[in-house]
């Protein structure tokens, strides 16, 4: 807060401690896709037995960022790679680029990379620096996937209370309870870990993990995740932007954006799309199964306690035939379907 305080009043010259934050990311062996942020922040530090008011300092903190722009980043593959950046005025990086050498033969049994991150600029004395290097990972999926699923959050996996009158379940569910104390959706885990096993129960299926949540939510969703068993994959959020955000406003919405893009980016491989009936995942998937209608292997839909939600995702669905749509009250109908399709075992 004082901080806040001394940079509006132009007295908050000095950097107290800088913190890189790598999103979990993918790739492919010739090419990654990795974006982060830099901060002067202390890292977000959530505990099991912390009490409301805790929560709730927690998730201010999230959004009360100070963001480090035109910083000078440095991504390091051990034996492989260096690569340089500079963030943005929100104080995000980001690596797109394709590469000479094979990254993949530094991926894990899993496919994971794992990289480091330097900050290059120099620091005052009293300025802490609270790595370097910043460790991160990225995925690269394997050859021998049978396909990928790319999964909403919100009320997909994790109830929020979107749809809820004036949205209060999604305030009280977001500013006050403790991620370790988010109940996933029933079954939820279980039906990501079979999918993730396939067939072939190798664990070589890829996971994506969507959500409408801002950046800001990024530590707070990853130790959900990690903490309830689902399988680790990527997680991609969105930029929040403000009333007076220069840049232009994108043309598609986030979630079809990103999946165009990872279509685009594993061209030979099927994916299985998950969402819920509650916001636009509807329209979304069956805009792009139509597209690419041999791509996509199934839609999942879980259904929410919303009447008129349900009639209009109904009047999208009922007579959708590029592929298959399964409106689901739980995760025992979506591992039954997936089981008679051949999917899982």
């Amino acid at each position: 807060m004082f901080k806040r305080i001394k940079k509006i009043l132009g007295r908050y010259k000095n950097l107290d401690q800088v913190l890189i934050t790598p999103y979990r990311s993918y790739g492919t062996y010739s090419r990654l896709f990795v974006k982060g942020r830099v901060l002067d922040n202390a890292p977000l530090k959530i505990h099991q037995d912390q009490n409301k008011w805790k929560t709730f300092v927690n998730t201010y903190k999230q959004f009360d960022s100070f963001e480090i722009p035109d910083a000078e980043v440095e991504l390091e593959i051990p034996g492989k790679i260096n690569l340089k950046t500079t963030t943005n005025d929100e104080g995000y990086f980001l690596f797109n680029q394709t590469l000479e050498n094979n990254i993949g033969e530094v991926a894990d049994d899993q496919g994971w990379v794992d990289y480091h991150l330097y900050y290059k600029e120099e620091l005052e004395p009293k300025t802490e620096l609270l790595g370097n290097p910043f460790k991160g990972r990225f995925l690269i999926p394997s050859v021998d996937a049978e396909y990928g699923v790319i999964s909403d959050i919100d009320d997909t996996i994790l109830h929020t209370g979107v749809t809820s009158f004036l949205k209060w379940r999604l305030l009280k569910n977001s500013l006050l309870t403790n991620a370790y104390k988010r109940m996933p959706l029933k079954g939820a885990p279980n039906l990501y870990k079979l999918l993730h096993k396939g067939k072939a129960e190798g664990n070589r299926n890829p996971v994506f993990y969507l959500s409408n949540s801002p950046w800001n939510m990024y530590e707070y969703l990853k130790l959900f995740l990690d903490y309830n068993g689902f399988p680790k994959g990527p997680i991609l959020l969105r930029d929040m932007r403000h009333p007076f955000e220069n840049s232009i406003k994108p043309e598609k919405p986030h979630k079809q954006r990103e999946i165009f893009n990872i279509l685009k980016t594993y061209p030979d491989l099927k994916f299985i799309l998950i969402g819920d009936s509650g916001e636009h995942d509807a329209t979304i998937y069956t805009d792009i199964a139509a597209q690419h209608s041999d791509r996509i292997l199934a839609i999942y839909l879980r259904s929410v306690n919303h009447k008129k939600q349900m009639e209009r995702v109904h009047s999208i669905i009922d007579n959708f035939e590029s592929t298959p749509v399964l409106m689901v009250h739980n995760s025992t109908e979506a591992i039954a379907h997936a089981r008679e399709n051949g999917f899982i075992v």
